[in-house]
């Protein structure tokens, strides 16, 4: 049996509103004052990444690439030894690779079991759903040295372009070594067919994970640590990364940390060291933001890094 609530006086009972609708007059009220509350009030949403990828990592390595932390911090990224990964070896020029290439085996040794061999020189090749059906399910592409501009002349434009960017914004990791490290930067460094030595040469664009980034490999170990220069002063936009062999940065966002044996060397005009050079080094554990170009070198408390300063160059010494 149920009972009413007692009702005192001679008048009729008075209605009572039903809780549907006092919950329903709550919501609308609460989102009201969601909406018309100042910003600052608001929970903000992070801004997007300005460099580096909005989803993903990027694992970018100077060539010569040995330290199994390099591998491991890969294989990590992409899944685990088990996730699927597709090696381009492209960039080095043969007409055919297959299950057998030498390149493979590191990888193996470093503990990826699930690998494929992407590869074509034909861009009409690259651009069916054929070709690119392994990318559907990569939790990560790795692009091989060589020449970098084999890579945007097989693959530029085309479907598989695309599909490696997609394994990007899905989460997944993109690395290379070498020219497989210049093709990440928007603008391509050598990338010049009739030579190596040509910075600003006839392919130009790459596949731009890092925005307004040029990246130039092998630095330290062939005497190449000035020739990025030449790229910054022609185009100041730009935000040039210098990688040694068996060097890496790992990309996420607009953060990265520099792993490996060696160094990585930052080419940016509006910074200078205090001795007036127009680069500076980032060692093995060293972080960078790529939004603001502030060196961080971890310790006990971070700190910004030893002999940088802010001082465009030309500036005066």
């Amino acid at each position: 049996m149920t009972h009413a609530a007692p009702h005192s006086g001679s008048g009729p009972r008075p209605a009572r509103p039903s809780t549907r609708i006092i919950l329903r007059f709550a919501g609308a009220l609460a989102l009201l004052a969601a909406t018309f509350a100042p910003a600052g009030a608001q929970e903000l949403l992070p801004a997007p990444p300005q460099v580096g990828p909005e989803r993903g990592a990027l694992v970018v390595v100077g060539g010569a690439m040995r330290s199994p932390e390099i591998y491991q911090r890969f294989i990590e990224l992409a899944g685990g030894p088990d996730a699927h990964i597709v090696l381009v070896p492209t960039a080095g020029g043969a007409e055919e690779y297959d299950e057998f290439y030498q390149g493979m085996n590191a990888w193996r040794a470093n503990g990826a079991r699930n690998l494929t061999i992407l590869h074509t020189t034909d861009p009409a090749v690259a651009d069916t759903d054929a070709f690119v059906e392994p990318l559907r399910t990569a939790g990560g592409v790795f692009f091989f040295g060589g020449r970098q501009w084999r890579l945007v002349d097989a693959y530029g434009g085309t479907k598989a372009e695309t599909a490696f960017r997609e394994v990007l914004e899905r989460g997944g990791v993109i690395g290379g070594s070498s020219a497989g490290a210049s093709i990440q930067g928007s603008y391509l460094v050598r990338g010049d067919t009739r030579s190596n030595t040509v910075m600003m040469g006839d392919h130009e664009r790459g596949f731009g994970y890092l925005r307004n980034v040029g990246i130039d490999q092998h630095v330290l170990r062939r005497n190449r640590h000035f020739d990025m220069i030449e790229v910054v002063k022609a185009r100041p936009e730009l935000l040039g990364i210098g990688l040694d062999e068996d060097t890496a940065i790992i990309v996420q966002g607009d953060r990265f940390q520099v792993l490996g044996s060696s160094y990585a060397i930052i080419y940016d005009n509006q910074s200078t060291t205090t001795s007036g050079g127009e680069f500076y080094f980032l060692a093995p554990g060293d972080r960078y933001d790529l939004a603001t170009r502030a060196p961080m070198r971890p310790a006990t408390t971070t700190g910004p890094v030893e002999g940088v300063v802010k001082k465009p160059w030309g500036g005066g010494r």
